[in-house]
């Protein structure tokens, strides 16, 4: 048994893991960089200068027993629950979907006043159950993908119903996500080209629908199309901010803790705007080297992807590793005025709990993946 597991520890594939702790460490850097003045400029919440990198640890350590119970446990047990999953991941998106974005902590203060604690983003957690159920149900009809009314059509309502959820809650950028990842899983799942077009096309109505029908997130379109000067004490400030921290860094950046515009960036230093002020402080080199961390975790991801033993494990790879590269060109994209503002952090990097904890859970089943993929050329041998 122990020369089981010994040998399975063997197959794990140890890159992705330290370029996933890598990113975690430049994460921990920048949020404590980018917060530790808080407390000084009469921040009511900080209680002193490593307040948010204190609380940054916790999550961190919350994420790696996520890594580990998720690295543990067969990814294949996971189909046993698919329809579990689907329920349980239906129902959270839907309570949020009429509660909205974020599910606030409160706790008792004094004279029985209360206190703000923190927030879960529910939706994050759902995504993984939406990934997991999503690499099922495609393995379960494979032979129906070429099949517009038996495969395309049925993914399409499910992505659907899961996407406009997340969208209605208002979650403009997780919805997005959801698209692109469900649509690249859909398409390395053997999904031909003309199905696959119409999927991405369905998928960007639906996310449409809240900025068209219902105005949230229009006015920042408006800004984004018109240029962040058009509204440059409101809805453009931000980017404004971003843009010239960006180019204050030059080629080597003005050094750790010296940013200058994290003083007017506010409660997104640390979490939406965190790339600017990192390509600030460690310049045109450092952004690149982040970057490249998110190249080698696409290379690596892949590659367990092209070696995992059955078309389930290949497609939630797939997805796990599309989800993080696409999140962090989202936010990067962000930063640079690419897109509008959508309110998305930097996976690994960025501040904020609900976020870190599942993406190293999801770090967690790729490595289980890998475990369970065949072993390396003469390992066997030894």
């Amino acid at each position: 048994m122990l020369r089981g597991f010994t040998r399975r520890l063997g197959r794990t594939d140890w890159g992705v893991l330290v370029i996933a702790l890598a990113l975690v460490l430049v994460g921990l850097v920048m949020v404590y960089s980018a917060t530790f003045h808080l407390h000084m400029i009469g921040w009511t919440d900080v209680t002193g200068p490593t307040y948010y990198l204190t609380r940054q640890l916790r999550f961190v350590v919350l994420g790696l027993i996520a890594l580990f119970i998720c690295w543990t446990v067969d990814y294949r047990h996971y189909k046993r629950l698919a329809v579990p999953i689907l329920i349980g991941t239906v129902a959270v998106l839907g309570i949020m979907a009429v509660m909205g974005r974020w599910v606030q902590m409160v706790r008792g203060g004094e004279g029985g006043s209360v206190v703000l604690y923190g927030s879960i983003q529910p939706s994050e957690f759902a995504k993984v159950g939406a990934l997991i159920y999503i690499a099922i149900w495609l393995e379960a009809n494979a032979k129906q993908l070429h099949s517009f009314s038996l495969g395309t059509w049925p993914f399409t309502v499910l992505l659907g119903i899961m996407a406009g959820l997340i969208a209605m809650q208002p979650d403009i950028s997780t919805a997005v996500l959801l698209v692109a990842t469900a649509t690249a899983v859909f398409f390395v799942a053997g999904a031909e080209m003309k199905h696959f077009l119409l999927l991405l096309l369905v998928g960007s109505l639906i996310i449409l629908i809240p900025v068209l029908a219902m105005g949230y997130g229009r006015e920042r379109l408006d800004v984004w199309l018109a240029g962040p000067m058009s509204d440059p004490s409101d809805a453009g400030y931000q980017v404004i901010q971003a843009l010239q921290a960006l180019s204050s860094g030059g080629l080597f950046g003005v050094g750790l803790g010296q940013s200058q515009q994290k003083l007017y960036l506010g409660r997104v230093t640390h979490t939406d705007f965190i790339y600017s002020i990192l390509a600030e402080e460690l310049g045109f080199v450092g952004a690149v080297a982040v970057i490249a961390l998110y190249g080698l975790w696409l290379w690596r991801g892949l590659h367990i992807a092209r070696r995992a033993p059955d078309m389930y494990g290949r497609l939630l790879a797939v997805g796990i590793v599309s989800w993080v590269v696409f999140q962090a060109i989202l936010s990067v994209a962000v930063a640079t005025d690419s897109v509008p503002v959508t309110g998305t952090v930097l996976p690994l990097v960025s501040y904020g709990g609900s976020s870190l904890v599942t993406t190293l859970a999801s770090v967690g089943i790729l490595l289980n993946i890998s475990r369970a993929g065949p072993e390396a050329p003469g390992r066997a041998a030894r």
